[in-house]
């Protein structure tokens, strides 16, 4: 009898533990993306438009919502984000929305622990107030996305879209600045690598070509031909100051090492280099 009891007792417990999964109504989403030298996350939730109106309607115009479902929607970024004017320092925000017919006015708020919108509203805790464009879409988005697009070195646009609305928010980052910071810092004893690295930097930025080339030039002196990837940079960075002759020779050998490690993508760069420098001499 006691051993009975014993097992009706162990399994009431078992039940009064239990819990029944179910997927939520709003999944969890998160977006990781580099831009630039920045880490940005952006956590949300992503409510669906399931036939309904959305702006306007269930989401009337003029009025804060907390952009998303379930937690806030937050945002993290290891850099400062710079939205025209104003700055976005490092930081983890909650971020929230007053949606308009033609603008929204988006709202960065140094309290991001709230569940919707924080009762009362403190409007210390915004940290920053911004206006982002709005435009019509001819694709229904089923449920709302954040994403981050037009990326660049120096900076994207943050595009939220939900049913036919698109609100589009550009922001731009310090990045030059700081890798300038960094090159200046580590030319002071740089190696093989360090030159290569600063002297891409400048080529594709369109900088100082010809310290570039000098970069260059002493990278692939203390690595020899062999690195070919080097030799390949100053290649270009020798047509690109005008000097054809010179690139063409240069082309030759990193063709040379690279058919040597068997990259034929850098031997039909090279080849491809040479027929178009040659027509330039």
């Amino acid at each position: 009898m006691k051993k009975l009891l014993f097992i009706i007792a162990v399994g009431l417990s078992v039940s009064s533990n239990a819990q029944v999964l179910t997927p939520k109504a709003s999944p969890v989403a998160k977006l990781q993306q580099k831009v630039g030298l920045a880490d940005i996350q952006i956590d949300y939730s992503r409510p669906g438009a399931k036939g309904r109106v959305i702006f306007g309607d269930l989401i009337p115009y003029g009025q804060m919502w907390r952009l998303g479902a379930n937690e806030n929607t937050k945002v993290t970024t290891s850099e400062a984000l710079i939205f025209g004017k104003d700055t976005l320092k490092a930081g983890t925000y909650a971020l929230f929305a007053k949606p308009g017919q033609t603008n929204w006015e988006l709202y960065f708020y140094a309290d991001y622990s709230n569940w919707g919108l924080p009762e009362p509203w403190d409007a210390k805790k915004v940290v920053l107030q911004v206006n982002a464009n709005v435009q019509k879409t001819q694709d229904f988005q089923e449920n709302l996305a954040i994403n981050i697009d037009a990326l660049t070195n120096n900076g994207g646009t943050l595009l939220i879209t939900w049913e036919n609305t698109k609100v589009s928010l550009p922001f731009s980052l310090n990045t030059k600045a700081k890798v300038l910071a960094s090159i200046d810092k580590t030319m002071a004893g740089p190696a093989a690598n360090d030159y290569h690295a600063a002297a891409t930097y400048y080529f594709n930025e369109n900088l100082d070509l010809k310290k570039a080339l000098e970069w260059s030039t002493k990278a692939v002196e203390l690595r020899g031909p062999s690195a070919y990837w080097m030799t390949r940079l100053k290649a270009q960075l020798q047509a690109a100051n005008g000097d054809y002759k010179g690139a063409i020779e240069t082309a030759k050998i990193s063709i040379e090492a690279a058919k040597a490690d068997g990259d034929d993508a850098y031997v039909r760069a090279n080849e491809k280099s040479i027929e178009e420098w040659s027509k330039k001499r």
